[in-house]
């Protein structure tokens, strides 16, 4: 169901109890998305027949049609058009309407029948305003607000701000915000509490009565109110969600610092250790050692060296986190990256190699470390391929497209559907239990890919069919003006 801009159960407290017909139409075509069980009976159908019906075949002839069609088409919000619908017997209803748009797709309309023994008394949309028994048991704050002035504060907004109702009636309603966001409550009483038709979101700190301080997410909606224009204030407290938001951070923190730590000190019994190995094996005559042994040697040689790699990928995807490293941006070929890439990890050798990028194609980056991000790609391509190995590398962007779009693609074992929405994060492997042993990875290469491409505006993606094959595209800004924004 679409919503109207304030907190869902309160929509749908009104929308499924308003004696008042009630329906939301496509603006485009006047399709019929929702409507309530008032507007069926109003017009005598069946529950859900009405739906997807074209709201425009329900006036009652074409005169009443042209002058909805020109009446909409001039004022996106009407209060009080009187009209005619035709019933589903063929009979006519005397209506009124009133409309308001809920997005730039989406109208919604109140429908309220005219008596014809008492055609001044007709119910408009001040009677969701009206109906106090919903939002005295909504578990969200309301207030109305005219001027900037608390007309109305429901039971939740009580318990919320720890200030009885008679309390807060008649309170200027900044006066129970934080100082700490004047500059946007201002700005928010110049656009949300005008009265206008369109409805405003943001966040502010109301201090209680008792001085402390509270996070809540406020929707606004204008209304009638006694008669005169009002603004309605849906109060969601957030705070909780603010206090869990705080733990995570300092959790992360705190993580990144034992990651540090720890990387640290494994690293420092390492240096001594591939010094050793080193001298060994680049003399065994001298030190007396037999080939076999040499051979072992070399092989915890590579394990130690295999050691020292994962530990600085953890040291970069800490400082990757932090929030300290910057890029260094610079104007480059991308055919000669490429190149360079392929050259340095002598792809061309374990596997077919096809590109497809434009010979004079440059782009703007850190050249370094969108090396780091490729070379992680090709790696993972190659040793995740079966043979005959067939990786492709290829540039697609249209002229008024913002990005680059570079992708990798290989023929290998695929991830499956359930492992697409992880892979990204640290750690985490396609298949953990048999690729990290087969091919030595501890699943940091894409996580850090991704942080980088983040940082320069842009970001990874993936397509993976299993046993077919995986595409990894890069989308990176064309300029960097926008990789900045």
């Amino acid at each position: 169901m679409v919503r109207m801009g304030i907190g869902e159960a309160w929509y749908r407290a009104v929308f499924e109890n308003s004696p008042n017909g009630i329906i939301l139409f496509d603006k485009r075509d006047f399709t019929i998305r929702e409507l309530n069980a008032a507007f069926s009976t109003l017009l005598n159908y069946p529950p859900g027949e009405l739906r997807g019906k074209f709201f425009t075949s329900l006036l009652s002839n074409q005169r009443e049609r042209k002058r909805f069609l020109e009446l909409i088409g001039q004022n996106p919000e009407i209060t009080r058009f009187k009209t005619l619908l035709e019933t589903k017997e063929g009979n006519n209803r005397e209506v009124d309407l009133s409309w308001n748009a809920v997005d730039d797709m989406t109208v919604v309309c109140t429908t309220a029948a005219i008596s014809r023994r008492k055609i001044s008394i007709r119910v408009v949309d001040d009677d969701l305003v009206h109906h106090k028994h919903l939002t005295e048991n909504l578990p969200t704050g309301i207030l109305i607000v005219r001027n900037g002035i608390i007309q109305y504060a429901n039971p939740a907004f009580s318990e919320f701000s720890k200030y009885l109702p008679d309390e807060i009636y008649g309170r200027d309603l900044l006066s129970l915000v934080d100082t700490t966001d004047l500059n946007d409550v201002k700005e928010f009483t110049e656009h949300g509490l005008k009265e206008t038709s369109g409805s405003v979101r943001c966040e502010f700190h109301f201090v209680t009565k008792y001085g402390n301080k509270r996070l809540a997410l406020l929707f606004t909606l204008p209304v009638v109110h006694s008669g005169r224009k009002a603004t309605l204030i849906n109060v969601v407290d957030i705070s909780e969600r603010q206090l869990l938001e705080e733990k995570i951070r300092l959790d992360n923190e705190r993580r990144r610092g034992i990651i540090v730590t720890v990387a640290h000190e494994l690293r420092t019994p390492l240096q001594p250790i591939l010094g050793y190995l080193n001298l060994l094996i680049q003399d065994p005559e001298g030190f007396g050692i037999p080939e076999d042994t040499k051979r072992i040697l070399e092989r915890c040689l590579a394990s130690v060296d295999r050691e020292r790699q994962i530990i600085n990928q953890m040291l970069e995807l800490s400082v990757l986190d932090s929030g300290k490293l910057h890029l260094n941006h610079s104007t480059f070929s991308l055919v000669q990256l490429v190149n360079s890439v392929l050259d340095s990890g002598e792809y061309r050798k374990k596997a077919e190699i096809i590109t497809d990028i434009p010979i004079n194609l440059v782009i703007t980056g850190d050249m370094d470390r969108l090396f780091g991000v490729l070379d992680s790609l090709l790696s993972n391509a190659v040793n995740f391929s079966e043979p005959p190995r067939k990786i492709s590398v290829f540039y697609r962007s249209d002229p008024g497209d913002i990005f680059h779009h570079i992708s990798v693609r290989d023929n290998g074992t695929g991830i499956s559907e359930n492992a697409l929405s992880s892979i990204f994060e640290p750690f985490q492997l396609a298949d953990a239990a048999k690729l990290s042993r087969r091919f030595d990875r501890i699943g940091l290469s894409l996580s850090m890919a991704k942080k980088i491409m983040q940082m320069h505006g842009g970001d990874i993606a993936v397509e993976s069919r299993l046993h077919t094959g995986s595409t990894f595209t890069l989308h990176l800004p064309k300029s960097l003006k926008e990789a900045l924004k």
